[in-house]
């Protein structure tokens, strides 16, 4: 597959036009033009770049990629060491942000609902924050076992809401901001990836409970889920690669 037909393809896919992000999406460093191995993870970090080198991937396929708002443009440290990485080794190199996190299929948000037998219920579709409601309420305890399963983590509860929950809210990453729309949608827990000290007192005087269950476990699902869909839909080779991260 060549490299410009694969771009094209998850551009459109995943409906890059539509997002204003905080870095480029798409392909983000060029390599070899024909494509027949992907190495899919969560961030392009080196130890991504490293595996994709042993297993000879053409292609690097990410969540977390290059390019962010507001870092340095030059090409030291770091930096330098990755770009050179893949420069050296003819691998590109393509992210997607908000797309992959938004997209109804196989985002972020859309795969952990899916995972946590959630009805989606959102009142605004075009809302990066969902809100789904499970078949039945269930102790929080409960539920939070169901997520410690399916993320194999176990995630911060901070205690605000019910002792049985049945609505919940959640945004994949750094989301702990939107928690004030969990609020609003009076759900009775909410979910993402990361926690702020505010974050406490916001879940407990308002009466929901908050759960930061990690950024790169809540953002493995959809670049894992968009990499398996690029190997059933072309004659490609896909390769998920999990870095373990804690955060």
């Amino acid at each position: 597959m060549h490299i410009h037909e694969l771009t094209e393809y998850l551009d459109t896919y995943l409906q890059v036009a539509d997002f204003k992000d905080y870095a480029p999406n798409g392909l983000q460093v060029s390599g070899k033009t024909e494509i027949a191995k992907i190495v899919t993870g969560v961030t392009a970090c080196q130890a991504l770049i490293d595996a994709a080198i042993e297993q000879e991937a053409d292609a690097i396929l990410v969540h977390h990629g290059y390019f962010w708002k507001n870092e340095p443009v030059t090409l030291t440290g770091m930096k330098q060491k990755r770009i050179r990485s893949l420069l050296m080794n003819d691998i590109n190199l393509l992210g997607y942000h908000l797309p992959l996190d938004a997209h109804p299929v196989v985002g972020n948000n859309a795969m952990l609902g899916q995972l946590w037998e959630l009805e989606d219920i959102t009142p605004d579709a075009k809302s990066l924050v969902r809100l789904g409601r499970l078949a039945s309420p269930k102790p929080i305890s409960e539920f939070i076992q169901t997520m410690e399963t399916t993320l194999d983590r176990t995630p911060l509860h901070l205690l605000g809401g019910p002792e049985a929950v049945e609505t919940v809210a959640w945004c994949s990453g750094g989301a702990q901001g939107y928690i004030q729309q969990a609020i609003d949608w009076q759900a009775d827990v909410f979910i993402s990836g990361e926690v702020s000290e505010q974050t406490t007192h916001q879940a407990l005087e308002s009466g929901v409970h908050y759960l930061a269950a990690g950024h790169h476990a809540t953002e493995r699902v959809g670049v894992k889920a968009l990499g398996e869909k690029l190997a059933q839909e072309f004659d490609l080779e896909v390769i998920f690669v999990d870095i373990p991260n804690p955060v």
